[in-house]
């Protein structure tokens, strides 16, 4: 068969590994922002009032450290019997959403922090001398003066985790890296391969392009 042909003869199947990942994506980045977020501003934050040395940093600083110093590929089969007992299963996109989403907001967390150390001394500054609560402090200074940053940083996180998707196949959440795997490379259909590898090339360069405009738009520099 031709390439085209190929590609038409599994176009099921590719249609349904582009929504495994399509759900695998949007759990886990969801993750990363309902939590992942929370969890960089409490690092800054715990960071900031009391230096590294609160055991609220200390411990966030851990967990992180260890989640991200696991090779993924193992972390994700340690994680095989929490995600049954939770789930009662550990085959399919949902499934492979909790290893998933765990290093999505570890990474996005951490990125969150080095944004927000970079935003200038002056506003924390400005900030304590109008007495405002950290709540406000947060949402009113950090976040306006940093949102350029963390857009940047949630599409690097979200470019990471369509490479950690990929991986998913081999304990049976699919994908499309299952997808290149199973019919193009087991199958020795080396052009369906190369065109899964493709479509997720043109994703990453469409993510990055968006995430670098959205950020150059909401950048209050400008």
């Amino acid at each position: 068969m031709t390439l085209s042909e190929s590609i038409l003869y599994y176009s099921p199947e590719l249609v349904q590994a582009l929504k495994e990942t399509l759900i695998m994506m949007g759990i886990s980045i969801s993750a990363a922002i309902l939590i992942g977020l929370p969890v960089g501003i409490l690092l800054f934050i715990s960071r900031e009032s009391g230096g590294r040395n609160t055991f609220l940093y200390q411990v966030l600083n851990l967990l992180i450290t260890i989640v991200r110093s696991f090779p993924y590929l193992l972390f994700v089969v340690a994680m095989i019997p929490v995600t049954r007992f939770l789930l009662g299963s550990s085959f399919g996109p949902i499934p492979a959403s909790i290893p998933l989403s765990i290093v999505a907001i570890v990474v996005y967390a951490r990125l969150v922090e080095q944004v927000l150390l970079d935003v200038p001394e002056d506003v924390g500054l400005l900030a304590r001398s109008l007495g405002v609560s950290t709540y406000q402090y947060v949402k009113e200074f950090l976040l306006v003066e940093a949102r350029s940053g963390l857009i940047l940083s949630l599409t690097t996180t979200i470019i990471s985790m369509v490479s950690y998707s990929t991986v998913m196949g081999i304990v049976g959440g699919g994908g499309i890296g299952d997808f290149a795997i199973r019919y193009g490379y087991q199958r020795y259909e080396y052009g369906v391969m190369y065109f899964a590898i493709i479509l997720m090339i043109i994703a990453v360069f469409i993510l990055q392009l968006l995430g670098n405009k959205l950020a150059k738009k909401m950048d209050k520099r400008k």
